[in-house]
């Protein structure tokens, strides 16, 4: 077993384990937290696989800006008392047996799997490969996707200042 694999091994429990706990914790916030874990452990596996740029991407943009728009999204809207889910026993079994089954499924799956010879030379200057695919190929759809967040943000900018002036008028 190869030092590469441990750490995929490690950063997949660690991925596994935030969604795990984004699904179990009853606090917002904290499953926030729990969700960068997941997308911080998905990043390290993206650094496994020699894809180094959609690792940073998914760092800045996942990690980063979406968690940012969730907690925002949270905190600026009303919440209601929360219920609490009673768990009972044969529910846990049959959770705990199901991941079990799960799991063994596609260890063995994954295990007898061939994919033939990798190639060797996609990791080299992947970063700088991207971006002369998408700055030379790409350009239009690139800046469409840009006046389409710009439309965006002034749409909810116009739509914010109308509800601060209906609570005005109030």
């Amino acid at each position: 077993m190869t030092g590469e694999m441990i750490a995929f091994f490690i950063l997949a429990l660690t991925a596994i384990a935030g969604g795990v706990m984004m699904i179990n914790m009853s606090n917002v916030i904290h499953m926030v937290v729990a969700l960068v874990f997941t997308f911080l452990a998905i990043a390290g596996i993206y650094i496994t696989l020699s894809a180094e740029f959609v690792a940073a991407v998914q760092v800045l943009i996942y990690s980063g800006a979406i968690t940012i728009i969730m907690l925002f999204g949270i905190m600026l809207t009303r919440h209601e008392g929360m219920t609490e889910w009673k768990l009972t026993k044969m529910t846990v079994l049959l959770s705990g047996a199901g991941i079990i089954v799960f799991f063994l499924i596609m260890f063995f799956s994954i295990n007898h799997l061939s994919l033939g010879n990798p190639a060797t030379d996609l990791h080299i200057d992947n970063t700088k490969k991207i971006g002369v695919e998408l700055y030379s190929k790409y350009v239009i759809p690139f800046e469409l996707t840009s006046v389409l967040l710009l439309v965006a943000l002034i749409g909810a900018i116009v739509i914010a200042k109308r509800d601060d002036e209906k609570e005005a008028g109030k």
